[in-house]
């Protein structure tokens, strides 16, 4: 099947069968480095990495052209450049992105309302009941890819089959710039010559437990009793994959999908050992946790951190509120608790808050009194500056200071207390 380099790609003719195949997968190409090079033709044709130029931070996406040298994303920025000395390193504008990806969304919902964003570069779509107003779902597809094209300057990729697994595959192996289309009969032709790792939720381990036993490729996954697999990956695993191999997906697409977490993470220039330093960008990141569950209408009900050290140990620690919130002050005391309770031998490298279990946001409907009720009306009015002078116009005085990660607010945290 194709690769993240675009090697392998597959695409299908004009006039393919489409014969029940109403589901789309479309996926943006190499979003971020395609926004950039939009922005900036001089980058067009170029190996582009999207990061922060110094070694320790990570790769957030890469052009086409840096990834035939094997760049990839979540990859340290010093080995991609290893990889590929020639490289451009261009620092990431996410305004940018989710201002493109709006665009790119708005153009999926005048097809159909029937979308189900997947995050901001990707969305499934059923096109089931467009056909009347613009063609089978082959024509949709090739339609839908050029007007992303012109409207947007930006080029997608799109599967097109009978269920969200194998749209999803097909897309991929379609990249770049390509539709490859899937009739509901060809299926099974289609799944079994495909390694197993293109199996959605196979990931690296469930990979190699399933390799270690001879099983390769879908042919394998269909000639391998049930209870096999389930003793492999799991109950669970095992059953999702003996269904997926064989076509069987019955997920609908949902068009009021709500993230399972929200998180900000920070790879630091240098490792940190300062507790003051630690404290204080876990006190940052929480509050851009909160502001991002607000502006969304959403409130957590599980706070984790995550915590890597300089040997590249990464721990992680959860906790579950009293009470789901959105107030970053209340999701910044529950991630000083959990890293309270670390042992921290080693300097730090990266440090990151998360908030899971989301639901849609009740504060409204509190009792007779509110516990964070001064802290709503202070980070309200934070969101408010935010949203007239942009984030970080207005931030917390122990904030202020000399830059320690990647793009991020300055930290210059002062005498520990309860901040």
């Amino acid at each position: 099947m194709g690769r993240g380099d675009g090697s392998g790609r597959i695409v299908s003719p004009e006039g393919a069968d489409d014969t029940g195949a109403g589901i789309l997968h479309v996926d943006m190409d190499a979003f971020y480095a395609s926004v950039e090079q939009l922005d900036d033709p001089t980058l067009k044709g170029k190996p582009i990495i999207i990061g922060a130029p110094e070694s320790r931070s990570v790769v957030s996406s890469a052009s086409y052209e840096a990834r035939r040298f094997g760049v990839r994303s979540a990859m340290p920025v010093g080995q991609a450049l290893r990889l590929c000395p020639t490289a451009i390193v261009v620092l990431p504008h996410f305004d940018r992105y989710l201002e493109k990806s709006a665009e790119v969304m708005k153009l999926f919902r005048d097809v159909t309302p029937l979308v189900e964003p997947l995050s901001i570069d990707e969305a499934f779509l059923d096109v089931r009941g467009a056909r009347r107003l613009w063609g089978s779902p082959g024509v949709i597809a090739r339609a839908l890819r050029a007007r992303v094209l012109d409207e947007t300057g930006l080029t997608c990729s799109i599967g097109v089959a009978a269920t969200k697994h194998v749209a999803k595959i097909a897309s991929t192996i379609s990249k770049p710039d390509g539709v490859l289309i899937v009739a509901e009969a060809d299926t099974n032709a289609f799944l079994r010559p495909l390694p197993v790792r293109a199996l959605w939720g196979i990931g690296p381990k469930a990979a190699e437990s399933l390799e270690g036993r001879g099983i390769h490729t879908v042919a394998d996954v269909l000639d391998t009793p049930r209870p096999v697999l389930e003793r492999a990956l799991g109950a669970a695993m095992g059953s999702r994959i003996w269904h997926l191999a064989r076509g069987e997906d019955s997920r609908r697409v949902e068009t009021h999908r709500v993230d399972k977490s929200v998180g900000h993470e920070e790879t630091f220039h240098q490792d940190i050992s300062d507790h003051a330093v630690l404290r204080s960008e876990l006190r940052r990141l929480a509050d851009k946790v909160g502001a991002r569950l607000r502006t969304h209408g959403w409130e957590a009900s599980t706070i984790s951190i995550k915590v890597r050290y300089a040997d590249w140990t990464t721990i992680s620690r959860s906790q579950t509120l009293t009470e789901p919130t959105a107030v970053g002050k209340r999701i910044g005391d529950a991630a000083h608790e959990l890293f309270a309770t670390l042992d921290r031998a080693l300097p730090v490298r990266l440090i990151g808050v998360r908030a899971e279990k989301l639901r849609p946001s009740r504060y409204a409907e509190l009792a007779l009194w509110d516990d964070d009720e001064d802290w709503r009306r202070v980070e309200s009015a934070l969101d408010g500056a935010a949203a007239r002078f942009g984030r970080g116009a207005v931030t917390r005085a122990t904030l202020i200071g000399k830059a320690r990660g990647g793009g991020t607010l300055p930290s210059n945290p002062r005498p520990d207390r309860d901040d």
